[in-house]
C-alpha cells in the first residue's frame, strides 16, 4: 500500500509541473517629443528624466522610442542595464537624416534589457505623405525574437498603408512561430465606426493592444497579460506598457 501511495504521489507531482513555464516579457512604448522642433511639447532634459523614472518603475524588457535624438539612447540605457540598442533616423526627401534642433539625428529607437547583440535592420516606407519627414522603422532580430519600433504619418490613409507594410514585412517571421512585436506611434486610433481604424492593418497571427489613442503594440507568438497606460508630464503622449508572456 505504501508503494502504491508513493507511486501515485510521484505521478501527480510530475503531472502538476509545467513543461516550460511562460515568462513575462514587458514592452514599454514612449513618444518623447524630444526633437526641440515642436515647442508645445518639448521640455528638454526633464523629458529624459521622466522617461528614466518610468523605465525604472516598469522594468520593461524592451523600450520602443519615437521622436528622440540619437544621443538620447545612452542617456536612457543605464535604466535598461546598458543593454543592446538600435536607432534609425527619419529622412528628408533628399535622403539626409532629419535633425533635432541640437543638430543630432532624429528618429526611432529600441533599447533591450539584454546585452545580447541583435541584427539591426531599418528602412523607409514606400508610401509617404507630402511632408518633409519620411517615415521609417527600426528593428532588431535575435535568435528567439524580433522587435521593431516605428512612427507613422499623420495622414490617415498613408499611415494605414505604412502600418500594413510593416505588418507584412514581419508576417513571415510570425507565421514561422517566432515571437514578434511592432510598437510605436501609429497616428491611427481604434475607430471602427469612423475610421481610419488601426485594427484594419492587423492580420493573423498578430494581435494589437493600444493606449486608447495612437500608440499601439502588435505582437505574435506571445501571450497577453495586461495593458497599463501612465500619464506623462513632459511629453504629449502617455507611456504605454504592454505585459506579454513568452516561453
Amino acid at each position: 500500500m505504501i508503494r502504491v501511495i508513493l507511486a501515485l504521489t510521484l505521478t501527480l507531482s510530475v503531472l502538476a509541473t509545467p513543461a516550460s513555464a511562460a515568462q513575462e516579457y514587458r514592452v514599454l512604448q514612449l513618444n518623447l517629443c524630444h526633437s526641440g522642433v515642436n515647442t508645445s511639447c518639448y521640455n528638454g532634459a526633464a523629458t529624459l528624466q521622466e522617461a528614466n523614472a518610468v523605465i525604472t518603475a516598469r522594468q520593461p524588457h524592451v523600450v520602443s522610442l519615437n521622436e528622440i535624438c540619437r544621443n538620447d539612447l545612452p542617456q536612457l540605457a543605464a535604466a535598461m542595464a546598458n543593454g543592446f540598442s538600435a536607432f534609425a533616423p527619419a529622412r528628408r526627401p533628399d535622403g539626409t537624416p532629419v535633425r533635432c534642433t541640437n543638430g543630432d539625428e532624429y528618429g526611432n529607437g529600441l533599447i533591450f534589457r539584454s546585452a545580447t547583440p541583435g541584427t539591426v535592420f531599418s528602412g523607409q516606407y514606400a508610401t509617404q505623405d507630402s511632408g518633409s519627414e519620411k517615415r521609417v522603422y527600426v528593428c532588431a532580430e535575435f535568435s528567439d525574437l524580433v522587435g521593431c519600433s516605428t512612427h507613422l504619418s499623420t495622414t490617415g490613409n498613408v499611415a494605414m498603408a505604412q502600418c500594413k507594410a510593416a505588418i507584412a514585412m514581419l508576417r513571415d517571421r510570425a507565421v514561422a512561430g517566432k515571437p514578434t512585436f511592432l510598437a510605436g506611434d501609429f497616428n491611427l486610433k481604434y475607430a471602427p465606426l469612423i475610421g481610419p481604424n488601426v485594427q484594419d492593418c492587423n492580420v493573423s497571427p498578430f494581435f494589437r493592444k493600444g493606449d486608447g489613442s495612437v500608440q499601439h503594440v502588435f505582437a505574435a507568438n506571445v501571450g497577453f497579460v495586461r495593458t497599463e497606460v501612465a500619464g506623462m508630464r513632459y511629453t504629449d503622449h502617455p507611456a504605454l506598457h504592454v505585459v506579454l508572456t513568452r516561453p
